[in-house]
């Protein structure tokens, strides 16, 4: 039998390639976007009761309660935008879920702050859609 050299055998993009792929990269740096953001938005909040307001609002929280909330979120967005972008296995799965759940906050948060909610929410879509709509090639052990 014939040896193949490694790199027929892998080839790019293949599942032992260290390679991220587009739409991972993408994802993995608008999550490494918007955790930031997300953490800058928490800091405003517990540092400001006072800077937002909503009447009337069914999701009425403590806008120190939003603000921690707001900069949980954002460590968790960061951590699994490195996540991805270091092509770790859990990174994908745990974007999806991390950004599903900034979605469900930031829609929560509109009356507070839409012109901030708003873009917000387009950023978390995008993510899902890339980590969810382009897997390809990505590793599988890591």
């Amino acid at each position: 039998m014939t040896a193949v050299p490694k790199e027929t055998r892998r080839g790019r993009g293949g599942p032992d390639s260290s390679e991220i792929n587009g739409p991972s990269l993408f994802a993995g740096s608008v999550l490494m976007l918007s955790g930031p953001l997300s953490i800058l938005m928490g800091a405003s909040g517990i540092a400001q009761d006072t800077l937002f307001s909503a009447s009337r609002y069914a999701y009425r929280f403590d806008l120190t309660a939003w603000g921690w909330i707001h900069l949980v979120i954002g460590v968790a967005l960061v951590i699994t935008g490195l996540g991805v972008l270091t092509d770790k296995s859990w990174g994908r799965g745990a974007g999806v879920v991390v950004a599903g759940i900034s979605l469900i906050t930031q829609f929560m948060f509109v009356p507070y702050y839409p012109l901030w909610a708003i873009p917000a929410m387009t950023l978390d879509l995008l993510i899902i859609f890339a980590l969810t709509r382009f897997h390809v090639g990505t590793s599988g052990g890591r």
